[in-house]
């Protein structure tokens, strides 16, 4: 970031002033901006050098600087994160179709889905039913005509299965 220059570093012999409120004041010379910025206790700050006369504010410095730093951040902007789904052994119907529609906002969103199946004790051994489970959720995400993209195939990990899709 670049720094305006501040008070008696202007070296334009005539300025246009615009003040602390917004209001233009028109061009002046600029030791009678100083003298008008000093009167309310407050700095010329040289906003543009780029046109004759170059424009400069009325205002506090530090407030000018901490605006054109933040505006530098810019806004948020959101990555494609990764959103979770998770599913229980015993999900009812009605329960799978909740989490199809939370999955088909993420995937409108833009976002990854990941889709896991929790398995506790002997439900470890019936990974064939877990599996039916998933493919029954991917079947309900895709008759409201959203094409998924599988970015990681189902998996078997130590809690349970999981699987990672997006959008096309």
């Amino acid at each position: 970031m670049i720094k305006p220059l501040v008070n008696q570093q202007i070296r334009a012999r005539e300025v246009r002033i615009v003040d602390e409120q917004g209001v233009q004041l028109g061009v002046i010379p600029t030791n009678e901006a100083l003298i008008l910025a000093k009167e309310r206790n407050l700095d010329l700050i040289q906003v543009t050098e780029k046109v004759v006369p170059p424009v400069c504010r009325i205002g506090d410095y530090g407030k000018y600087l901490y605006s054109l730093k933040k505006k530098d951040k810019g806004p948020k902007v959101k990555t494609g994160g990764l959103k979770n789904i998770r599913l229980s052994f015993n999900i009812s119907d009605n329960d799978l179709n909740t989490r199809a529609n939370s999955a088909i906002k993420f995937l409108k969103d833009k976002e990854k889905v990941r889709i896991e199946l929790i398995l506790r004790g002997r439900q470890k051994g019936l990974d064939e039913v877990g599996k039916e489970k998933i493919k029954k959720l991917l079947e309900i995400i895709q008759t409201q005509e959203i094409e998924i993209k599988i970015e990681k195939e189902l998996k078997r990990e130590p809690k349970g299965l999981s699987m990672i899709i997006s959008k096309k």
